[in-house]
């Protein structure tokens, strides 16, 4: 390294970076010193150039056994990008190439070479490389994706045991093993299966500060979901299905409703696979619908969304699947749709497996991933810690901690839970000792004479969902632990004996009866047809040559999809529907309303209240300017500021509207919890009076949040 005055001069001239991310310097120094290294390093983190740059500094070549063409592929692409001496040998070449960089190789015109584990250990190729050992030497052997040597891991491959010949057969040369997911068991199976010795093990931070991490129940209009997300997100992403059929149907729907989408998985040939992910790369295509085939070690750094469409099969694979957003280290979110019915398949998956302690495994970390979208608590103490990285407090950027569920006590509950796991001798998962704590009949429970203990049927104030609910956020807070060999066996450590003697609190996030205004599913049914509104109106706009927004505005839009008015007299009553427009575009927008609740099977909503013959129980002709405005995105100080009107004008006609069964969302502007008290408080003065509700729930509590929250009380008890 005497040409370059520094490793930081060497990182400029080679790849242009000014300065190492946390944790690379240290790595690069121990690889020139030709020591073992075990490196875990989120994706993004800048792993690659962990052995990369040693390569260029050291004479020799380093060979980097990669397990996918395509990971080989881009990362050799975006050496030869910045004028590296790098290539690979794998399948998708003729002989003549190879002979010819298996001569560049000998010429010592290239430092790095990729190779899958099949082809580095067949008779053919060994030679070549005592040949490469003999003539110009090999400096190291980098193992990327190191987590697929371990069973445990969550992408296991046999041949990738078959490298610790390598070892013997090279017994001077250094091993680097390199992954971004790792548990402490996939470690030490990393190192023993390899045979690294005495390594230097680095482990940097798993948080992905950047990533928004979120889980949506998956509802029966799933697509619609995943269509509207697209079409909010701005920038590339990932969608992951669990099957080959999965995929080329969400390519196709995508492709049809105008989103540039393309399929990837293992029925693809490789020259397809390899346009596909080459479009995607280059953003010549928005969207890669994928099964796990896709993105080990694609270098696309502006990922700005993963959804992943299908329950993942475990938590390692959605670590490293989900950081695959983001790795320019912009903001990007990782949402995970869960539906009860992908375990069925995942479960189906998994018997097909031969080996017992196979299915053992993945039915274990199966139920990881279930414990995780069930999960009350910060995404990411969820997420780290099974990582064995502690992470306390709100992250702020996880569905979970924007939007919180209230706290509660739970030692008496959590002690109960822990002492019946020590008395069961630790030997027992969490599913009997909630048993023994509601006191199951149970056969088991009787031959193990734990019907006779202290704890036996003492939680039968809970639910069995209450018991798993705390069971998990013990699990996640470190206040338990548990095995990790297929069986999932409850253990004690220090936090929990902390808890036993009454030296620690234990507090969960409790979900509550939540205020939801409209179920999911109608919900979904208004964006599907609003969306279907939409393309008609673009129609008749370019029929005119017209912008979309001078036939109706997205406010008349929005109204029409939840209303559904099923007749010219009941389309005539929506705000923003004059005569002229009435004669002009009625018969169209109420046929295809018609036609959309048919298909759906829905029965029509009650009709909106007129704008011109107001009555008791329908909206004013003011209240209706204001839902015009509201409608249009705008504040309640927006709205007051442009009708020039006082802001405690709006809210009453906000409240009003609500009372009405207008489309007025409440829990935007007063938190379900608050909602609760406020109902409660009303029940219990049994009056109206603002005044009163208010001198019982305390100061606290806003005369504009009692008044909404009136709104909906009245609308419940038709106080109007």
């Amino acid at each position: 390294m005497s040409q370059f005055q520094s490793l930081e001069h060497a990182l400029k001239r080679f790849f242009g970076y000014d300065s190492f991310r946390p944790g690379q310097r240290q790595i690069i120094q121990q690889a020139l010193s030709n020591r073992d290294l075990l490196v875990v390093m989120p994706t993004g983190g800048g792993k690659s150039l962990c052995f990369q740059l040693p390569a260029l500094l050291k004479p020799g070549l380093t060979v980097v056994v990669s397990p996918l063409i395509a990971l080989m592929q881009d990362q050799v692409e975006s050496l030869q990008d910045n004028g590296i001496g790098a290539t690979f040998l794998n399948s998708s070449l003729s002989l003549a190439q190879v002979r010819s960089r298996e001569q560049d190789i000998l010429n010592c015109r290239v430092k790095l070479l990729y190779v899958a584990p099949e082809r580095l250990l067949s008779e053919k190729f060994l030679p070549f490389l005592d040949l490469v050992q003999h003539k110009i030497g090999i400096s190291a052997i980098a193992i990327d994706e190191a987590h697929c040597v371990s069973e445990w891991g969550h992408d296991f491959r046999p041949e990738y045991r078959q490298l610790q010949l390598l070892r013997y057969r090279y017994p001077n040369v250094p091993f680097l093993a390199l992954t971004a997911t790792a548990t402490e068991r996939v470690r030490q199976d990393i190192i023993q299966q390899l045979v690294l010795r005495q390594p230097n093990i680095h482990i940097a931070s798993f948080n992905r500060p950047n990533l928004y991490y979120e889980v949506q129940p998956k509802l029966k209009t799933a697509y619609s979901q995943l269509l509207q997300q697209v079409r909010a997100a701005k920038g590339s992403g990932i969608v992951y299905c669990l099957s080959r059929k999965r995929v080329d149907e969400i390519a196709f729907r995508l492709q049809q409703d105008g989103i540039k989408a393309l399929p990837y998985h293992a029925g693809l040939s490789d020259e397809d696979r390899t346009s596909n992910q080459r479009r995607f790369i280059r953003d010549d295509v928005q969207v890669m619908v994928a099964t796990i085939a896709f993105g080990m070690g694609i270098n696309k750094p502006d990922v700005r969304f993963v959804i992943h469409y299908d329950l993942p099969r475990n938590l390692e694979s959605y670590y490293q699947e989900a950081g695959r957003a983001g790795r320019d280290g912009e903001p990007a979110s990782c949402t995970i749709f869960f539906s009860y019915g992908d375990i069925k398949t995942i479960e189906y998956i998994i018997d097909q497996k031969s080996d017992p302690q196979e299915q053992r495994i993945a039915r274990q970390q199966l139920r990881q991933v279930i414990d995780y979208t069930e999960g009350t608590d910060c995404r990411r103490t969820i997420q780290l810690s099974y990582f064995g990285e502690r992470f306390e407090g709100n992250c702020a950027n996880c569905d979970n901690c924007r939007f919180p569920k209230p706290l509660e006590d739970w030692t008496i509950e959590s002690q109960k839970f822990l002492s019946c796991v020590a008395r069961c001798k630790e030997r027992f998962g969490m599913n009997y000792i909630i048993d023994v704590l509601r006191g199951s009949k149970n056969q088991k429970i009787q031959q193990n004479g734990h019907h006779e203990l202290s704890t036996y049927g003492i939680g039968t104030d809970k639910s069995v969902d209450d018991w798993k609910m705390l069971a998990r956020s013990l699990l996640h807070q470190g206040l338990v632990d548990q095995t990790s060999d297929g069986y999932s066996v409850l253990k004690l450590n220090a936090l929990s004996w902390e808890v036993l003697r009454r030296q620690r609190e234990v507090k969960i996030a409790v979900p509550t009866v939540a205020v939801i205004e409209e179920s999911p599913q109608r919900v979904a049914e208004v964006e599907m047809l609003y969306e279907r509104l939409r393309q008609l109106r673009k129609q008749l706009a370019d029929e005119q040559s017209v912008a979309p927004y001078v036939v109706f505005s997205d406010s008349t839009l929005k109204l029409m999809a939840r209303s559904q008015p099923q007749t010219s007299t009941e389309f005539s009553r929506l705000s923003g529907v004059g005569e002229y427009k009435l004669a002009q575009y009625g018969e169209r927008f109420v046929s295809e309303i018609q036609a959309y609740c048919k298909e759906q099977g829905i029965t029509p909503q009650t009709p909106v209240a007129t704008a011109t013959t107001p009555s008791k129980n329908q909206p004013s002709y003011t209240q209706l300017k204001t839902l015009d405005l509201y409608m249009q995105g705008l504040s309640v100080a927006e709205i007051a500021q442009q009708r020039d009107l006082r802001t405690g004008t709006i809210v009453d006609h906000l409240a009003e509207l609500i009372a009405l069964n207008q489309p007025i969302d409440i829990n935007s502007m007063v938190s379900p919890e608050r909602q609760l008290e406020i109902l409660k408080a009303i029940e219990v003065t049994a009056t109206e009076s603002l005044t009163k509700i208010r001198e019982f729930l305390g100061e606290s509590y806003s005369f504009d949040e009692i008044r909404l929250v009136r709104g909906m009380w009245k609308r419940r008890n038709k106080s109007f």
